[in-house]
């Protein structure tokens, strides 16, 4: 359902918002020399495949949110699916913030959770919805978990972090 009745309303936002927490990701998360000096398992993929494969499920995050709009029946079901999707993007963010920007892997680590589960609330809502928007998300629940425990690997390889990371 589209809030103000027009037809591009919801590509516009979906797509607007997609970029923005991509892009603020993106922005926190850079591979400079504390990143390159961590420890990581010989098969973390290349770094150059992070970008391409986020993208990709911007797209189908955009997509799905698009799909799921459109197939609300009220004004109260778009806006808590919206709420939904602004609860993920959240998650999404704080992730990249405490792994990059403050160098917490032990802290990214515990948001992996609450992130995996706003996505399956999201693929359990959108089934309602629009099954084709909830298979569409699929690919991110699948990429997170495996992004969680590569997370999981790092944090074993290189912990301590923060202060207690200092006195070594």
């Amino acid at each position: 359902m589209s809030i103000l009745g027009g037809h591009w309303e919801p590509i516009l936002i979906a797509a607007g918002c997609a970029t923005l927490v991509a892009g603020a990701g993106g922005a926190v998360s850079t591979i400079g020399p504390w990143y390159k000096s961590l420890r990581k398992p010989s098969w973390q993929p290349p770094n150059w495949l992070f970008g391409p494969a986020w993208t990709v499920i911007f797209a189908l995050i955009t997509a799905a949110g698009v799909i799921g709009w459109e197939a609300t029946p009220t004004r109260t079901s778009a806006a808590w699916l919206l709420g939904l999707f602004a609860v993920n993007a959240v998650f999404n963010f704080a992730w990249s913030y405490l792994f990059f920007l403050r160098r917490r892997p032990d802290w990214a680590l515990m948001d992996i959770a609450p992130l995996w589960i706003s996505i399956a609330a999201l693929i359990v809502t959108l089934a309602f919805l629009a099954k084709i928007a909830a298979l569409l998300l699929l690919p991110y629940l699948l990429w997170v978990s495996f992004a969680g425990y590569l997370n999981y690997v790092i944090v074993r390889l290189n912990a301590p972090f923060g202060a207690a990371a200092e006195g070594r």
